[in-house]
């Protein structure tokens, strides 16, 4: 018998049995989460089932992607996950307080569990070591019925990184590197596990933004191993977790595997109109930017702020640049560290 990848061994640990790519299983869900762009639909599925919500506690709603609201409908959308909120006595963050992933990563995600999101970039958590996924909101409103959902298991694609990124490069060139080379359509519902030297070397934050973007090419998830700094990570935030690491196993099977030198790539960027239409930087130098946004569920944590900081300080920026902390307590942290006051300085806006 094969070894177990990944995915493979969080799963059949919640289901209690080994399963296998293909297999079509119901699991039982340690998180489910939803914003205010899915969540009303969510909501609504589950009143027409008739159904109390299963566990308020592992319920996740936040107001984070129209917000504030820009218009009666939007208000009175917010008003109804408020009032649902409060019925149900579900977990609920209001404006402000950040994008619902980065507050799962800072709350509530932890390594082995299985979690349910009503947005595709739900497969973030898996830089923790979590199988984390995106569903329609439909299958999220009954999954707050129920407390589980269905999932084909994802057949694997290993990603193996070699040597280490070298400054001025990040995690985004790598992952923007890897889109170039799959395609948006390369990796449809498979579970893209990254490993090796390179993976190693990176911090938790850049590793989370690794994981954010497999649905970019995809695929139904993303995966780091459970290491060390996983653990240093999560002590780091005030989360300890007393869980074990996670890797594949030797013999375990993908269906293809995709070799990166890290110490060969260049910046990257992506060009209009697709997402995997990336070419090195240098092959669009000179052209004129009108606008620049540093933030999102994908860069926008303390490490990404301060790299700016790092370019920015001292100087003053020649387009508009708007900048958002992924959430109140990274927000906190940049104006602490002096961090936010030099990109204000540079002409920064702060939203």
């Amino acid at each position: 018998m094969s070894g177990m990848t990944m995915v493979e061994k969080i799963i059949s640990r919640k289901v209690g049995r080994r399963v296998e790519p293909g297999e079509i299983i119901v699991v039982k869900l340690d998180y489910i989460v939803a914003h205010d762009g899915t969540a009303p639909l969510a909501i609504k599925v589950l009143e027409e089932l008739g159904r109390p919500l299963y566990s308020p506690e592992k319920t996740v709603l936040v107001i984070d992607h129209t917000a504030p609201s820009p218009s009666s409908t939007i208000s009175n959308i917010h008003s109804s996950m408020r009032k649902f909120a409060r019925e149900t006595g579900c977990v609920f963050y209001d404006v402000g307080n950040g994008i619902c992933h980065q507050l799962m990563v800072e709350n509530h995600a932890l390594p082995w569990m299985v979690i349910a999101g009503a947005d595709s970039h739900t497969c973030t958590y898996g830089a923790l070591g979590a199988f984390s996924a995106g569903f329609g909101s439909t299958d999220i409103g009954v999954a707050m019925a129920t407390g589980s959902i269905w999932i084909k298991v994802p057949e694997s694609i290993r990603v193996i990184m070699e040597d280490e990124l070298k400054p001025p490069l990040s995690s985004k060139d790598a992952i923007l590197w890897l889109l170039g080379e799959i395609g948006a359509r390369g990796a449809i519902y498979k579970a893209i596990e990254f490993m090796g030297e390179g993976v190693s070397s990176m911090s938790v934050s850049s590793r989370l933004t690794l994981t954010n973007m497999v649905v970019e090419v995809g695929a139904k998830t993303g995966l780091c191993p459970v290491d060390d700094k996983t653990l240093a990570f999560l002590e780091e935030i005030g989360r300890p977790a007393a869980v074990d690491k996670l890797s594949p196993d030797s013999g375990a099977e993908y269906v293809d595997e995709i070799l990166v030198d890290l110490s060969s790539l260049e910046p990257m960027i992506a060009k209009p109109p697709s997402v995997d239409n990336v070419c090195p930087v240098s092959e669009v130098e000179g052209l004129e930017v009108d606008q620049v946004f540093i933030g999102s569920c994908t860069n926008g944590r303390f490490e990404d702020l301060e790299v700016a900081a790092r370019i920015l300080k001292g100087k003053k920026v020649k387009a508009r640049l708007i900048v958002a902390p992924a959430s109140r307590r990274v927000y906190l942290r940049a104006a602490r560290s002096g961090v936010l006051d030099i990109l204000v300085s540079a002409g920064a806006v702060v939203i």
